[in-house]
């Protein structure tokens, strides 16, 4: 407790130190981080986030009866990727494989970037954040090199120390906000992908199963 303590001090004072303005950019950086990860945890997650395996029992039930409207119905319901990719097939069976999959593919074309929307900024951003946090070390070393060269020995203690802990604390709220950022970037990079793959899947499967 008495280091997290220590840590929280040495980063409150870092937005009162002369390197203050890197802190603030980092934290700037470090909101928009954390709206593009609130958006795209309840796309991913709220949205997005009706068990498939469940969804596709449902269908599943209306198909195995032979009751094909209630199937469209139910699938037509859900606003899921997946969903939109059953209510795609489902609308068009009875036609050929080509507009069935080109139908497919159209709900693909549209659902992906909905999916990835935004995730590739999460990087970006913590990149930015690391970057602007060594720009605050070059500015601390900076204003230690100078405290060596032109401040009176009475000051060039303080100035040394002032130098070096904007130094420091820069690049440590850069590198928190940048781990942060990564590790959920990684989260949310693998949820979309399993989205994607699912829709991909399952929706073949229906392809094949309408078609039998």
């Amino acid at each position: 407790m008495n280091q997290f303590a220590m840590l929280l001090k040495f980063i409150v004072d870092g937005f009162i130190s002369p390197g203050s303005w890197a802190m603030w950019g980092i934290l700037l950086i470090g909101f928009s981080s954390i709206a593009f990860i609130i958006e795209r945890v309840w796309y991913l997650y709220f949205r997005c986030g009706t068990s498939g395996a469940s969804f596709m029992a449902g269908i599943s039930k209306y198909l195995k009866s032979g009751d094909y409207e209630k199937a469209i119905k139910y699938a037509s319901s859900m606003s899921t990727p997946l969903a939109k990719g059953v209510t795609a097939v489902l609308s068009n069976r009875g036609k050929s494989s080509k507009v069935v999959q080109k139908s497919v593919d159209e709900v693909f074309l549209a659902e992906t970037p909905k999916i990835t929307r935004n995730i590739a900024f999460l990087p970006t951003l913590a990149n930015l954040a690391t970057l602007l946090g060594l720009l605050g070390t070059i500015y601390g070393l900076m204003i230690a090199f100078d405290a060596i060269a032109n401040v009176p020995a009475a000051q060039r203690g303080q100035a040394l120390a002032t130098g070096i802990s904007v130094a420091m604390s820069t690049t440590l709220f850069g590198l928190i906000w940048a781990i942060f950022t990564l590790l959920i970037h990684g989260i949310i990079s693998g949820k979309s992908d399993k989205l994607i793959e699912e829709m991909d899947e399952k929706t073949a499967k229906l392809i094949n199963l309408v078609e039998e």
